[in-house]
């Protein structure tokens, strides 16, 4: 029913491909308009407006690394680096 079609970004002028499932997925959400951007403007965009994350340096609980978190850790909680909180997520 859709096929490929081939769209120029606003952005940065480049082509791109707007697919045939792409296609199906905004007929499916009632969306009248085709893309304007490419994947990599419209992810820039996005990122534009989002202010940077602040990350807090911590002490792993389990394995006693360094390990870097984007919240402010509390004296009454554990923290935990990606690896162990990652090992402990699994158990």
């Amino acid at each position: 029913m859709y096929e490929d079609k081939i769209l120029t970004c606003k952005e940065c002028g480049n082509e791109f491909t707007f697919t045939a499932g792409e296609q199906e997925f905004y007929a499916e959400r009632g969306f009248q308009n085709e893309p304007q951007r490419c994947k990599a403007c419209r992810d820039a965009r996005k990122n534009a407006t989002r202010a940077p994350r602040e990350f807090f340096t911590a002490i792993c609980a389990e394995c006693g690394r360094e390990a870097k978190v984007p919240f402010q850790p509390k004296t009454d909680r554990p923290v935990f680096c990606s690896e162990c909180f990652a090992a402990k997520r699994a158990n």
